[in-house]
């Protein structure tokens, strides 16, 4: 933590957690799957021990998000969010 307020996260303290069902998740292994994705520049996998799903922060590559709107025409703006072809 930092004067300011900020928080810097270096690393997870463990690469494995348990769900509430029991289920053991190694987020690490997934998240080195799908940044092999050209669409995904960064990708943060949680899971808590209360819960029985895990969720996942994901950031998409803006290189591939450009190159995208030059192939279909499209505008790079907000409104690329509602676009259900980009989902």
């Amino acid at each position: 933590m930092f004067p300011n307020g900020s928080l810097k996260i270096i690393d997870r303290a463990k690469n494995i957690f348990k769900l509430s069902q029991g289920e053991y998740i190694a987020p690490e292994k997934l998240e080195n799957m799908f940044i092999t994705s050209e669409w995904i520049g960064q990708i943060w996998i949680f899971g808590d021990s209360l819960r029985d799903h895990i969720i996942s922060f994901v950031v998409m590559d803006l290189d591939r998000i450009k190159k995208y709107c030059k192939e279909t025409g499209k505008e790079n703006s907000a409104a690329l969010c509602q676009d259900d072809e980009l989902r």
